[in-house]
């Protein structure tokens, strides 16, 4: 399938939309997120929009921001990035780069909707509780608090074996896409089907949604992921990039 820029930008600003930091300000046209704890995300700046003059100029005031709060300066970009030198800027300014991760795209068809989904508003104690023992303990009290946040609409899908919930995920739509977010499986659960399961109910769900498109974004070298999202029909389409000022350690 054919993805455009303006279709990557979409997605890229769904991907922002779906997973909210607690602290947030429009600098430049970048959005700067700070939540603290270990999500890159929400503690990075969005590259997607620039307004500023002097790109250096800019970067300072970001660092200078993340040093008030007593936290490292962290860029998120991709492949549309604005402007696009930011990258090669970060690098000669000796920041660290990060693990590579992939969007990728799937569009969303009526044959995916003729199958009820089952969905919910909110996360059960249960979902809660594979999700979170599926990521590092320096995130889970901050990804709790996102997770109240996320915006609407968006559901949250589990998948039961003998009654017990053995994976999760999540989708939240916004600009005419539907973001993944939050795929987990109890580790005492793999290679059982519990994602793929997970997946085709959200996917019923998504397409029933005011979205024609619907994305992931996972680290690039989960070849296991990756060949998963594959054989659901996804695509790779974008890149995205963390950068990490100097040591890590705050400014």
């Amino acid at each position: 399938m054919h993805i455009g820029r303006d279709e990557r930008v979409r997605m890229e600003r769904a991907h922002v939309l779906a997973w909210p930091a607690l602290h947030s300000a429009i600098m430049n046209g970048w959005l700067w997120r700070y939540s603290g704890g270990g999500s890159q995300r929400a503690n990075s700046v969005s590259a997607l929009d620039f307004i500023g003059n002097d790109l250096h100029a800019a970067v300072n005031a970001v660092e200078a921001r993340y040093r008030a709060v007593g936290a490292p300066a962290r860029f998120h970009t991709f492949d549309d990035t604005e402007p696009p030198e930011l990258a090669d800027t970060l690098r000669q300014r000796k920041y660290t780069q990060g693990d590579t991760t992939v969007t990728m795209f799937r569009r969303l068809t009526s044959a995916d909707a003729a199958e009820a989904a089952e969905a919910e508003p909110e996360p059960s104690p249960d979902w809660l509780a594979v999700y979170m023992g599926a990521i590092s303990e320096s995130r889970r009290q901050v990804n709790r608090q996102i997770l109240r946040s996320v915006p609407t609409p968006h559901a949250f899908f589990r998948c039961h074996r003998n009654g017990e919930t053995i994976s999760t995920a999540l989708c939240v739509v916004g600009f005419g896409c539907a973001v993944i977010e939050c795929v987990a499986t109890r580790p005492d659960a793999r290679k059982q089907g519990g994602a793929r399961a997970v997946l085709k109910n959200l996917l019923s769900w998504a397409a029933t949604q005011q979205a024609e498109t619907i994305g992931l974004q996972v680290v690039a070298s989960n070849t296991a992921a990756v060949r998963l999202y594959e054989s659901l029909g996804f695509e790779a389409g974008a890149t995205n990039q963390f950068w990490l000022a100097g040591d890590g350690q705050p400014g």
